[in-house]
């Protein structure tokens, strides 16, 4: 089969490598249709490492991926051969204490695809996973928008973990398929004014289609007095979408006493610095993300019911052989792009 190694710094290649085999009963042999080019993947791509999570050249990343089922393990039931399906890219334990506890997604013997130390992605034409990971997907559903099922399925974890109550007037930092999709669930949610920072003009113009009131770019020296003018009480909740020291800044001085910083983006540093008087004296709450927790079926039914609408963040595709090409352009947000998508045609 084809595949997309990284072989370095900014260096993709399309090679041959063996097609994966089903092993275990409950394993699902899958041919990959389409695969989104994610933000942490541009961190792989352009500085090898997301934390301690650092790559061994050659290795192939990408998970967000949806596919068609190919052939099935003899203890697969929720399956079978033909089945058109999306990808839920967290394989764990379910047996440590934090599967046990309802956290799989913080499970302690984690195993995601694309991550370094974990297992290789789903950049390529074959893929087995687990039958668990394999959300069926209605034939009126594109390859294209399950796979935006993923990143959706973040911003929607997001926002429940947020504690957004219907009129709860918010900000999204960083209008990314991360920060858009922030937007879509909030809006569905009942949220009320939504305010958008984005320093990306085309993207900027996307957070107001998705549901935005309002977008400033966060260079602009008085972005936190326009929106305080706008909101003279500050904001209820903040949500953090693009890794940015200053955003967590700004956001401290958006919100008021008793509201919550939910940080989703993932940063290219090892440290944030809070102002610890401000938080203090404004009592304010901080939820990291990690992923998604339980949302992954809700949001393929939002997107399948057309309740939210994610085809906008569609920009790009490419073949598997023109990933070199793909990720120079993401990485350079060129020709307005905002999601990138690689199809599988058997090259």
């Amino acid at each position: 089969m084809k595949a997309a190694l990284l072989t370095g710094v900014r260096e993709m290649k399309t090679v041959d490598l063996p097609t994966p085999v089903v092993k275990a009963d409950t394993d699902v042999l899958i041919r990959m249709e389409s695969t989104g080019i994610c933000g942490s993947d541009m961190h792989y791509y352009q500085e090898v490492n997301i934390g301690n999570a650092v790559v061994e050249y050659p290795f192939v990343i990408g998970h967000e991926g949806a596919g068609t089922v190919e052939s099935v393990g003899p203890g697969v039931a929720g399956v079978r051969p033909g089945d058109r399906i999306a990808l839920e890219p967290a394989v764990s334990c379910f047996a440590c204490d934090q599967c046990r506890s309802g956290r799989p997604h913080t499970c302690r013997d984690m195993k995601f695809l694309g991550c370094p130390g974990q297992m290789g992605g789903c950049l390529a034409e074959y893929l087995v996973m687990p039958e668990r990971c394999c959300y069926p997907i209605p034939v009126t559903m594109s390859f294209d928008q399950a796979v935006l099922a993923e990143p959706l399925a973040i911003g929607l974890y997001g926002v429940k973990l947020s504690g957004l109550k219907p009129g709860d007037t918010i900000g999204v930092l960083g209008a990314g398929p991360i920060g858009l999709s922030t937007i879509l669930c909030a809006r569905n949610y009942g949220a009320g004014r939504i305010y958008s920072v984005e320093s990306v003009g085309y993207r900027a113009r996307a957070a107001i289609a998705s549901g935005a009131d309002w977008a400033g770019n966060p260079f602009d020296e008085e972005l936190v007095k326009t929106v305080l003018s706008r909101e003279p009480g500050g904001l209820d909740i903040v949500f953090e979408c693009c890794g940015k020291q200053e955003a967590v800044d700004q956001a401290v001085e958006m919100l008021k006493p008793g509201g919550a910083l939910v940080i989703i983006g993932i940063p290219e540093f090892e440290e944030y610095i809070f102002p610890a008087h401000t938080m203090r004296r404004k009592e304010l709450r901080i939820q990291n993300v990690r992923r998604q927790n339980g949302c992954a079926r809700e949001a393929i039914d939002l997107i399948a019911a057309g309740t939210v609408a994610v085809d906008f963040m569609i920009t790009h595709t490419f073949r598997l052989d023109e990933i070199q090409k793909a990720f120079h352009l993401v990485s350079r947000y060129e020709d307005q792009v905002i999601k990138g998508m690689i199809h599988y045609e058997r090259i």
